[in-house]
């Protein structure tokens, strides 16, 4: 299924929810019709942890504590709550005014990161299943912020790659999601890269998320004209270790 058929099915099966809608794009759904979205998801994230729109439902319907204590933690610092009272949104106009800016600054190289790709931030699922306004920003900004963590930490966006990230978030944010997705993504791995995963990727993203700046509490915006390798430096990024390094 394509996500919008997804998203109908998902509709068709659970019904009308008894809340109200909180914002533009929600959809409210009872905790009974919730913990069944819930455990659909998870069954179809893990065969299927490709499919973006299965694990964005699997985060929202099992992540609204880890996202409470992280808007938390955001409101704890000076930059998270600028995010929050600001709430800015990282779209693909957003990508464009970046293209001029020289490859050595953090905006510079995501933009090379997403162009090299075809990747566009407007991709992303929006927040559909949080039944909280705020909190659903807070999903919103971890889902588009995602890209910019592989540019800081220079992780490749292989299924090592990613599941290696989805560790660091898990470590950094505690989202169910992140932990379902590395047990079902490790299955597809080959015997060599899931070695390597465990032993080596998944020690460094764990070091990594626990010694760097809480990530949800950086306006990454205010830092695009600046040089990447000074951001590194004082976001305290330790940079994920290249596979041909760990293979010797």
């Amino acid at each position: 299924l394509e996500e919008a058929q997804f998203v109908y099915a998902v509709s068709r099966m659970v019904g009308r929810g008894l809340l109200s809608k909180l914002y533009d794009t929600h959809v409210p759904l009872s905790g009974l019709q919730k913990a069944a979205l819930a455990v659909g998801s998870a069954v179809g994230a893990l065969s299927s942890p490709q499919r973006a729109d299965l694990v964005a439902a699997l985060g929202e319907t099992t992540g609204e504590f880890a996202l409470d204590r992280t808007r938390k933690r955001m409101l704890g610092s000076k930059q998270g709550r600028a995010v929050l009272n600001h709430r800015p949104r990282i779209k693909e106009e957003t990508l464009r005014k970046l293209e001029e800016l020289p490859e050595n600054t953090f905006g510079g190289s995501y933009w090379k990161f997403m162009s090299r790709r075809g990747f566009s931030p407007d991709e992303r699922p929006p927040v559909r299943f949080v039944d909280n306004e705020e909190l659903a920003y807070v999903a919103t900004r971890y889902r588009e912020v995602h890209d910019f963590w592989h540019v800081i930490f220079d992780c490749p966006t292989s299924i090592l790659g990613e599941l290696s990230l989805k560790t660091l978030e898990y470590q950094q944010t505690g989202l169910p999601m992140c932990a379902l997705s590395v047990l079902g993504g490790q299955l597809k791995l080959n015997h060599t890269d899931r070695r390597i995963l465990f032993g080596h990727y998944i020690p460094w993203a764990l070091r990594a998320g626990n010694r760097c700046t809480h990530l949800m509490s950086i306006e990454y915006e205010e830092y695009f004209d600046k040089d990447l390798e000074q951001c590194r430096q004082e976001w305290e990024v330790v940079p994920c270790p290249k596979k041909k390094d760990v293979l010797l």
